[in-house]
């Protein structure tokens, strides 16, 4: 009976707060103010493709498949309250084969939402009867080309050459949200996702699905307030739950910004234990000082019973009105997780600011040694307006190697391929998408992974708008 009267209430007062939001959506800043629409992340209008790249260097020939990247690219004016993290999901890719740059493609996600602001027709399948943008990530789920969001939207799946074919709930087995961050096993090839919805602040949901894609559970977890909890890590015992203090907020939503989230320095912050088998009455929730992660490096167990997870952690985020993801990096931390004494001490491994930390992940589970990252601006000033370094952690050594890009040109998040399936760990490339400001071009860079030399550079003619997250989707 509580649940019926609690979506009874929330029927009759959606509309109302929806209307307030508007009429106070007219009294924000025009969207010209928004760095986030401006220079180069001034969304792209046209659709390419491009089959005559210039390569500098030599694509090994080892590399048979996609690099494929998304983020947000609004359609036409963005409204006032604008937030980067809500823009119309553009996956830009390049395919590589035999040596060779086949081609580059950029394509809409084609949701509903892009379709009502004048954009090409939706693509079928099954909407959750919220918003149905999709920009944060993109994986291979069960052998199919899944693009990813969090707190709202099915994800939709892309053919080979980046075309939206449709929304999918995993063949129906998916009721909820899903999340842009699930993390795949390597033993078992299970995927293991937190997932959170915007509406709903008492509830998250643990979700699992096979190496197909076959959704196993969809398990509710009770909260408080609303977390966003936009990554999640994997052990070989547990699923790791961050319930840090950014959350719902109602007066940011009533105050017209298109992203009602903020920190709330009343939450008290949390890291979940859960076994993969359990429920949510076995969660060990152990506390941790305040502080925010976006994303997580990797996580393990330890002999004593504890649980190592490594992350680039955040003083705060989101603490005030801000068109993007503002806060003071704190750097490379790791966490030590103690489920006896349900506490997390946390060490600083390198101070420098940087984000997007992202291991060999066939030893995602596992004690590791290597992790690559981005540097930051010192300023906390997280706008991708600047030239940025790409580091190389040895996490035994402790040594640290750096990559400048030079000239000005800025990179956005690389990932690691390994030389081949059985290659030891870190013996591989690291690539992504880095910006040349001044030529008006970006480049798809690949770079040997120990030494961080460059063993080519893929030109593409235009702006690659600084974007979310990329992968490398062998074929």
């Amino acid at each position: 009976m509580a649940g019926r009267i609690e979506t009874a209430i929330r029927k009759a007062v959606t509309p109302a707060i929806v209307a307030l939001a508007a009429l106070n959506r007219k009294r924000l800043p025009k969207p010209a103010t928004i760095p986030f629409l401006r220079g180069v992340h001034t969304p792209m209008a046209e659709e390419f493709t491009l089959t005559d790249l210039s390569v500098v260097g030599t694509i090994p020939p080892q590399l048979d498949g996609r690099y494929i990247r998304i983020g947000p690219n609004p359609h036409g004016p963005a409204n006032k309250g604008h937030h980067w993290f809500i823009g119309d999901g553009m996956v830009h890719g390049v395919r590589l084969k035999d040596g060779r740059a086949e081609w580059y493609r950029n394509r809409y996600i084609k949701s509903r939402d892009l379709e009502a602001k004048g954009g090409p027709p939706a693509a079928p399948g099954p909407r959750r009867g919220f918003g149905d943008t999709v920009n944060t990530n993109v994986l291979n789920i069960g052998g199919k080309t899944m693009a990813l969001v969090e707190a709202s939207s099915y994800p939709a799946e892309l053919d080979e050459n980046l075309e939206t074919v449709g929304y999918s709930d995993f063949g129906g087995g998916l009721a909820g949200s899903f999340t842009a961050h699930p993390h795949q096993c390597p033993t078992t090839g299970e995927h293991y996702a937190i997932t959170y919805d915007g509406p709903v602040q008492d509830t998250i949901h643990h979700v699992a699905l096979d190496r197909n894609g076959k959704v196993l559970r969809e398990m509710p977890i009770p909260v408080r307030h609303g977390p966003s909890i936009h990554d999640s890590a994997l052990t070989a015992k547990y699923v790791v739950i961050l319930d840090l203090p950014v959350t719902f907020s109602m007066p940011t939503l009533v105050a017209g910004y298109q992203f009602p989230y903020r920190w709330n320095a009343k939450h008290q912050p949390r890291i979940g234990l859960l076994p993969r088998a359990g429920q949510a009455t076995d969660i060990i929730w152990c506390d941790i000082d305040p502080c925010y992660a976006f994303h997580i490096g990797n996580a393990f167990d330890n002999d004593d019973g504890s649980v190592t997870l490594d992350a680039c952690a955040y003083n705060t985020m989101f603490d005030g009105e801000m068109s993007g993801p503002y806060g003071q990096s704190l750097g490379l931390e790791r966490w030590s997780i103690d489920p006896i004494a349900k506490k997390v001490t946390r060490e600083t491994l390198d101070a420098q600011p940087q984000e997007f930390p992202r291991p060999d992940e066939r030893f995602f589970t596992q004690p590791y040694r290597y992790l690559w990252s981005i540097g930051l601006p010192e300023d906390g000033n997280l706008e991708f307006f600047e030239s940025l370094p790409l580091l190389r952690h040895d996490l035994l050594s402790h040594e640290k190697t750096v990559h400048h890009f030079g000239g000005g040109r800025i990179p956005g998040e690389f990932v690691f391929v390994p030389r081949s399936d059985d290659a030891p760990e870190g013996d591989g490339w690291i690539m992504g998408f880095v910006i040349d400001p001044d030529a008006g071009t970006s480049a798809l860079e690949i770079l040997d992974a120990g030494s961080l030399e460059v063993t080519a550079s893929i030109t593409i003619p235009h702006v690659v708008p600084p974007g979310f997250h990329g992968n490398w989707l062998p074929s």
